[in-house]
């Protein structure tokens, strides 16, 4: 029986992490879970050149697709936490880390991990 791939394990939970968040907040129309797409296969080349980097391939393409989406659609996720002011968006944090979470920049509050939007 062949070894799990670690590149594809991170790849794969990647792809299901940010999914599930388009999915839990009902944008995760056909030409959107295409941004998803192509974001992995992005980040598989970055992730063949730096195979420490693994850990990070969730939050980055979490960054990814909310960079994308914002060029076509406007802002995602929105912040659930803050009723005033103009909407925004989530930022993921760390910026380059393990364990990515969604968190309002404005309030300084963690709303979910990435994968975890309710």
């Amino acid at each position: 029986m062949n070894k799990p791939d670690p590149l594809e394990l991170a790849l794969h939970a990647a792809r299901a992490l940010v999914l599930a968040d388009l999915s839990a907040r009902d944008v995760a129309e056909a030409e959107i879970v295409s941004l998803v797409e192509d974001a992995v296969a992005q980040r598989r080349w970055w992730a063949e050149q730096w195979p420490d980097g693994l850990p990070y391939v969730a939050g980055l393409v979490a960054q990814d697709v909310q960079d994308a989406l914002l060029e076509r659609y406007g802002r995602w996720p929105l912040c659930p936490v803050c009723d005033a002011g103009d909407p925004h968006a989530l930022d993921v944090e760390p910026e380059l880390g393990p364990d990515p979470h969604w968190v309002c920049g404005r309030a300084g509050v963690v709303v979910a991990p990435v994968g975890g939007l309710t």
